[in-house]
């Protein structure tokens, strides 16, 4: 935490007054900090005491005439590091959801390029209700981060339950984990280096029917490809996310196509061509029916005899097309063991140009999980990237597509 620099967005919460403990700790690790308040959170702590303890002027308003002389919302969202919001309170959450900017703290939570951490605290049945997971969702696919709400006794008599604010340490250690990751992938300043491109992402699994309520499918959560998506649409492009059935909301900015099975994922791919990127990150499963009953298989006491038959192979057909082939053909290989050497191996049969090798045994927690640790194969080598959050991993390959594009395009220049 030495010389990072941090914004905190206090809300306005009982939980506030934690925040003169979570300053001064910052403090005590080498951060430098400066905090800003909503008007709601003035009345759980004074803009004074928070002042004392960063050293630094508390900000409030969003007219302040001196402040916005130099744009003073503007400033502040650029200049952190890392900005962590604590309490982040159900009505901060949904004002990030809805993309509002109608006070100093939304409006610098919407015009900010940095990472946010964002640390709820509220009553457990506002925690749990519909409209805040929809929030919380919407914003976790925009790529901010969440440490928190724990679990235990609320500051209103005999309520207890999710939405306590998370413990200072808790809250800490959270934003290391956001920095150090910050350092291994280049900072989203770079503009939009993907500006003019068009690029398709497949992402989820495939359900391929056995009948009306079974299907065969690989697993999935298709939190890796929706993330490749949402940082290619950050960095300029044009985004074609061809999805499967997941649980996620769509990536903004992007035309998603949702399908279900194999060849329709296939079918989905070629109408979106051209392309100048291809990534395919979707769990595509490898069989299906060679024809599915109508109607609900019985159980009789035996197993049904299913006869598959191979699905397409998505990677390799868009690979090795000839016609409207990308210039950058990316395919992604789940392995459990000898992941690098099944990922090199896997680049030369499909006719891929890179692949991207994880290893999904299932104690690394990769299937459904945040953080990824992957190979990237290239024709000059394999490149070990070290664990980060998929978020990261996204920002990254995508950062290396674009310098490989530019690269390309001055080479036939």
């Amino acid at each position: 935490m030495k010389e990072r620099r941090i914004l905190l967005v206090i809300g306005g919460g009982i939980a506030a007054y934690k925040c003169l403990d979570l300053i001064r700790r910052l403090r005590e690790e080498g951060a430098s900090l400066r905090a800003v308040l909503t008007r709601a959170a003035t009345h759980f702590v004074t803009p004074l005491s928070v002042a004392a303890l960063t050293n630094e002027k508390a900000f409030t308003d969003l007219f302040d005439l001196n402040d916005e002389h130099e744009i003073g919302h503007i400033r502040l969202s650029r200049e952190a590091d890392l900005i962590i919001i604590a309490p982040a309170t159900a009505d901060l959450l949904a004002k990030m959801a809805g993309g509002h900017a109608d006070d100093l703290a939304s409006t610098i939570l919407l015009a900010t390029d940095k990472p946010v951490l964002a640390a709820p605290a509220m009553n457990p049945r506002m925690w749990l209700n519909p409209a805040t997971r929809r929030n919380v969702a919407q914003l976790e696919a925009d790529g901010i981060r969440f440490v928190g709400p724990n679990t235990g006794e609320m500051a209103e008599r005999d309520e207890a339950g999710p939405g306590r604010l998370a413990e200072v340490p808790e809250i800490i250690a959270a934003a290391r984990k956001v920095l150090a990751e910050q350092r291994s992938v280049t900072p989203l300043r770079t503009g939009r280096p993907l500006a003019g491109r068009h690029v398709i992402v497949t992402s989820g699994p495939t359900h391929e029917p056995i009948d009306p309520v079974r299907y065969i499918a690989n697993r999935s959560s298709g939190k890796q490809g929706h993330a490749i998506a949402k940082a290619a649409a950050a960095f300029g492009a044009r985004v074609t996310l061809v999805a499967g059935p997941v649980m996620l909301p769509d990536p903004p900015g992007v035309r998603v196509v949702h399908i279900e099975t194999a060849e329709q994922m296939l079918q989905a791919v070629e109408t979106s061509l051209p392309a100048d990127v291809a990534v395919f990150a979707a769990a595509v499963a490898d069989w299906r029916l060679a024809s599915a009953p109508d109607e609900k298989i019985k159980k009789t006491g035996r197993a049904p005899a299913l006869d598959l038959v191979e699905n397409p192979d998505i990677l390799a057909t868009i690979a090795k097309r000839g016609a409207q082939r990308p210039d950058l053909v990316i395919g992604f290989a789940a392995e459990t063991g000898d992941v690098a050497a099944s990922a090199a191996s896997k680049r030369k049969a499909k006719g891929a140009d890179w692949i991207v090798g994880n290893d999904v045994s299932p104690e690394n927690g990769i299937f459904g999980g945040d953080s990824n640790s992957v190979h990237l194969v290239t024709e000059k080598g394999i490149e070990d990237w070290p664990s980060m959050s998929k978020d990261a991993v996204a920002e990254r390959l995508m950062l290396r597509a674009a310098e490989y594009l530019r690269t390309r395009t001055a080479a036939a220049e």
